[in-house]
């Protein structure tokens, strides 16, 4: 199966989802879980296993499923003993893991996330889709929260746990169930999985480097934004708005004049927790005071695509703006862990691209202190993608006072190439100028930074694919002075 290419079925079971027992293999992960938590809120039987569970980690995590009501298994393939079973795994998932044998031999029906996740959100009567390199996950929970606010009550669905939605009984917030028209939904191109969704509203943050080539980019997003019926589209990039010809409607966001959904750029005040800005809408000159309670540029940028989205889905900007005044952010998104009695600050962060690590390290360097930055590369695999960038983004964007350690990439088993890691980019980031140490462990990495750290420093903890990371900067800020 491709991620590009649904199964015949797929539509047809997502269209009766409590009709069938659903097996999520690796269901604690970021794009697993919150699709879970979808299809037990449409009534739907879960179950699923995780290989972190059976390794420990994130304990938390697993025994709220269960609390729910999911049952939870060992990745061994005991959990799938009936051929009615609907097995959901990543398209990547190797063939000899056990569930995936198991359901093979009882002839279970298999889904990718994507089609999945496709299939749910296609039949929305008003799917609102994010897609582009970067601030998915943000742009993401910013919708949800202005269409909630505005009482539009819509499913959504994100990679990062949203802080409006966390209660006692909801902690990792990822997904919501509403009974209203809306699905909001990250879609992801890394996989071509993009592909498969059909969007009332597309919105294109941004086209980079990631995971492909920018010639498959632009052939995905461009497609992405010809299949929806009206698109928000980053005038601020280039690539965004080579590929704007392709919408059949557009709505353009940014800071430059050409912008329909601008800012003031005058009106620009940065704070260490906070940016704030007068939004315009261009096409009537109406403007309004705006302050988001999160940093940097970055993040209004993001705000002015969920504006813009939102715009397109009919709610009035006034209203709009004032939602996001109240937008908590999403967990390891520049999520600020706490500060020491002596003033050293941790950060949790999840920036793994150049863009991504770009935007965090700019916003950091806005204000004055020292940075720290410990960086766990999400993947072998993504590191020789990317080395290159990565390493010069390090390289310029930190000055000669901060600190940069790289630990190994993250790795829960599989036959992926390791044969090259994170001191590859250690010699690329000197090569360019900077300064980086290759720090194998963690507990090596928690120790260097140890002795590092004085009163007024920022510790930022960045990575991808790896929910410990953020127990590492918990425990790191508890141990510093």
């Amino acid at each position: 199966m491709t991620d590009t290419a649904a199964p015949r079925n797929a539509d047809a079971i997502a269209a009766a989802p409590s009709d069938h027992a659903w097996f999520f293999c690796g269901i604690g992960g970021s794009g697993m879980l919150p699709l879970a938590l979808i299809l037990r809120g449409l009534g739907a039987s879960v179950a699923g296993s995780d290989r972190s569970r059976d390794q420990g980690r994130t304990p938390e995590k697993f025994a709220w499923l269960e609390s729910l009501g999911f049952a939870l298994h060992p990745q061994d393939g005991s959990g799938i003993t009936s051929p009615t079973q609907v097995l959901v795994a990543s398209a990547a998932i190797e063939d000899t893991v056990p569930e995936v044998v198991a359901a093979r031999t009882l002839g279970c029906p298999r889904l990718s996330r994507a089609d999945l996740l496709a299939a749910l959100f296609n039949r929305a009567a008003h799917p609102i889709a994010v897609g582009g390199t970067s601030g998915k996950s943000t742009v993401t929970g910013m919708i949800g929260w202005i269409l909630t606010v505005a009482g539009r009550d819509p499913t959504i669905m994100n990679g990062a746990v949203m802080k409006n939605f966390v209660a006692p009984e909801a902690p990792f917030a990822s997904a919501r169930v509403g009974t209203g028209t809306d699905f909001v939904a990250e879609v992801d191109e890394s996989d071509g999985s993009i592909a498969l969704y059909r969007p009332a509203i597309a919105v294109l943050n941004n086209v980079s480097l990631d995971h492909k080539s920018l010639e498959e980019l632009r052939v995905l997003f461009g497609d992405f934004l010809a299949r929806a019926q009206a698109a928000a589209i980053n005038a601020d990039d280039p690539e965004s708005m080579a590929l704007a010809p392709r919408a059949r409607c557009a709505l353009t966001f940014g800071f430059g004049e050409t912008a329909q959904i601008s800012v003031d750029p005058t009106s620009i005040r940065q704070g260490p927790t906070t940016i704030a800005a007068t939004v315009i809408d261009r096409r009537s000159g109406e403007t309004h005071a705006f302050t988001l309670p999160q940093p940097g540029r970055h993040n209004l940028a993001n705000a002015l695509a969920a504006l813009a989205a939102c715009d397109l889905s009919g709610v009035p900007l006034a209203q709009a703006v004032a939602a996001l005044e109240s937008f908590a952010g999403l967990a390891r998104r520049f999520d600020i862990v706490g500060t020491t009695p002596s003033g050293i600050t941790v950060i949790d962060d999840f920036g793994h691209n150049p863009e991504k690590v770009a935007a965090t390290l700019t916003t950091l360097k806005a204000h004055p202190g020292r940075v720290i930055a410990l960086f766990q590369p999400h993947g072998y695999g993504p590191l020789r993608q990317m080395g290159t960038e990565l390493a010069e983004v390090f390289a310029t964007r930190l000055d000669a006072g901060d600190e940069t350690i790289l630990t190994e990439p993250v790795y829960f088993g599989g036959t992926v190439d390791r044969s090259v890691g994170s001191e590859r980019i250690v010699d690329l980031i000197t090569a360019d100028g900077g300064k980086a140490r290759h720090i194998p462990t963690r507990a090596q990495a928690a120790d260097a930074i140890r002795a590092l750290a004085r009163p007024g420093d920022r510790i930022v903890i960045m990575g991808a694919r790896d929910d410990t990371l953020s127990t590492f900067a918990r425990e790191l800020l508890a141990s510093l002075p």
